[in-house]
């Protein structure tokens, strides 16, 4: 599973982009919220989640972890797929969706272009309560890679979230292995503890 990318932009379009990662250039639809930050030849770093279909695998990455946990939400929703989550995305955003869930409107998931009045009800009903998206964005690179290796290794993202935060607050000159060895650390106490 493919779940994280970084590399050089090489090309992109309204929906997509291909993304060189030593040499192989990986082709991922994108958000456009996300898209617009992309340009040609910039480095970055891409959360990504892997789909596979009959007919294809396909990428779809995000910007944020936030998009990508609303993304896989999404996809969790019976009639809602890759393609409907990442147009509900770019119609409604992080936020949208947020403020579209816990207010119970299913309207604004009906505006959203292939989505029925059936699954806009469907998608508030699932979504409703399973919404714990972070209040803020990652502040610095060092920050989602290190998410990322946590989520990876199967601890929960809010969780991880949380424990990576701790740990740059108390040691913000540290480099990605020793926030990892010292986030590790401290869900290894919480686990006896708790």
């Amino acid at each position: 599973m493919i779940a994280l990318l970084r590399g050089t932009v090489v090309r992109k379009d309204l929906s997509s982009i291909v993304l060189d990662v030593s040499g192989v250039g990986y082709l991922v639809n994108i958000s456009q919220p996300s898209i617009a930050n992309y340009s040609v030849g910039s480095q970055i770093v891409v959360n990504t989640v892997q789909i596979f279909r009959e007919d294809a695998v396909t990428l779809y990455g995000f910007e944020t972890l936030d998009e990508l946990e609303l993304f896989n939400l999404l996809c969790s929703v019976n009639g809602v797929g890759p393609k409907s989550a990442l147009g509900i995305l770019n119609h409604l955003g992080v936020s949208g969706i947020q403020q579209a869930v816990s207010a119970a409107d299913d309207a604004m998931f009906k505006a959203v272009s292939g989505i029925g009045p059936k699954t806009a009800k469907l998608i508030v009903l699932s979504l409703t309560g399973k919404l714990v998206i972070g209040d803020s964005k990652p502040s610095s690179t060092v920050e989602v890679n290190v998410v990322t290796a946590l989520v990876n290794l199967g601890y929960p993202e809010r969780l991880s979230r949380q424990t990576v935060k701790d740990a740059l607050a108390s040691r913000p000159e540290s480099n990605e292995a020793e926030i990892l060895k010292l986030a590790l650390g401290d869900l290894a106490n919480t686990k006896r503890i708790g």
